[in-house]
């Protein structure tokens, strides 16, 4: 039985102390969207069914296929299909974009090369947001609390947009990068300021997570989990501020220190 246009109830056989029990259990679903832009096939995107317009619209934003909200034209996703259909001003970005097939675990597929000069075209961020340890423990503490999905079934990842005072957006999603785009599209479609904003993740900051929080223009990364050397070069040339190990009141500061005020830290500008 579907629940939520993305939970299913399976049956199990659940083994505890060598003794067997049927009963049922949750169980997370997966589905391929292909997506369109401008009436060609761009790429199948395997993803919790749920949240499609933000995912659509994060995707392109976050490939640098999408600029601005005046660029998006027109929308459309036809579930019984499996198709997600985009009309957009067309971009540079759109005939050197390389068609793939992007599975819900790993990365796009682009070659190394290609995504990092890719990636240190963009501008780097200076948005001079500072934070304290505390309210970065705290976020993260919200975004467990708020992933109801990954309590339910553990079977997703989260993300999720933050203020210093409390989560704006969370979703989730069974890829990490898709959980992601879907955070950047619900802020571009509300054309949401970032420059004062924070990224957060359950999962691992990889260099293209580092991408998305520079595209979306979010100074700092905060993640329960572990940063990639990649992930910390493309920060460090980007301008984004990368904490991992976040869990409770430990935490490790990677890149950008200057955004984080630890205690007897002078503040900026003092």
């Amino acid at each position: 039985m579907a629940e939520d246009g993305a939970l299913v109830r399976r049956g199990v056989i659940r083994i505890t102390d060598g003794r067997e029990e049927r009963t049922g259990d949750v169980v997370v679903d997966e589905a391929p969207f292909t997506l369109y832009l401008n009436g060609k096939e761009l790429v199948t995107l395997v993803c919790l069914p749920r949240d499609l317009e933000e995912l659509a619209v994060g995707f392109l934003y976050t490939e640098g296929l999408l600029r601005r909200k005046s660029d998006l034209h027109g929308l459309e996703v036809d579930r019984a299909q499996g198709v997600i259909r985009v009309t957009a001003t067309p971009s540079e970005a759109e005939q050197g974009f390389l068609r793939r097939y992007v599975t819900s675990c790993c990365g796009r597929g682009r070659t190394a090369f290609y995504f990092v000069n890719d990636a240190r075209n963009l501008e780097p961020v200076t948005a001079p947001l500072e934070i304290d340890p505390s309210t970065a423990g705290a976020l993260m503490a919200d975004l467990e609390k708020g992933a109801r999905t990954f309590h339910l079934t553990g079977g997703v990842h989260a993300a999720a947009l933050a203020a210093p005072n409390g989560i704006i957006y969370l979703y989730e999603d069974v890829g990490r990068h898709n959980a992601v785009d879907k955070v950047c599209g619900r802020a571009f479609l509300e054309e949401l300021s970032t420059g004062d904003k924070l990224l957060l993740l359950s999962g691992r900051v990889t260099a293209e997570m580092v991408v998305k929080a520079a595209r979306l223009g979010v100074p700092v990364l905060v993640s329960r989990a572990a940063p990639t050397n990649l992930a910390l070069e493309l920060a460090g040339t980007l301008g984004v501020t990368v904490v991992g190990f976040a869990r409770g009141k430990r935490m490790n500061v990677y890149t950008y220190p200057v955004r984080v005020r630890f205690p007897g830290k002078t503040p900026s500008g003092a």
